[in-house]
């Protein structure tokens, strides 16, 4: 069930949401210094490429440093990612299929604002 959950996804608004991730990715690499930031931001792609089967956990090594470096997230690019992913679940939710895919979309909200500290693991 998760593969065909996640290939719909992947038609719907998985691939449109990598894109966007992965252009905040090649431009957060391109300016050296934001280059963690960049390997974040690719992290989150790939989740948001091929979601169900995944879930998003909080590092219990995460410190100040991760909550520094998401604010400068939010700044640089967070915000554009966040707001594909409204987008995403207003066009997804005026369909009946695709109101689960937009709930779905909206619990990725807090990563694609916040990534840095969170960990994704695959679900039991």
């Amino acid at each position: 069930m998760r593969t065909l959950l996640n290939i719909i996804w992947l038609v719907l608004s998985g691939l449109w949401l990598f894109l966007g991730y992965a252009l905040a990715a090649a431009i957060m690499c391109v300016l050296i210094v934001t280059i963690p930031w960049g390997i974040a931001a690719w992290r989150v792609g790939v989740y948001a490429l091929w979601p169900f089967g995944k879930t998003v956990v909080d590092r219990p090594t995460a410190g100040v440093g991760s909550a520094i470096g998401n604010v400068v997230w939010v700044v640089l690019a967070g915000w554009w990612l966040a707001l594909g992913h409204i987008a995403s679940a207003l066009a997804l939710a005026i369909t009946i299929i695709g109101i689960p895919f937009a709930w779905a979309n909206l619990k990725m909200l807090p990563v694609a604002l916040l990534p840095l500290g969170k960990q994704i693991v695959d679900q039991p």
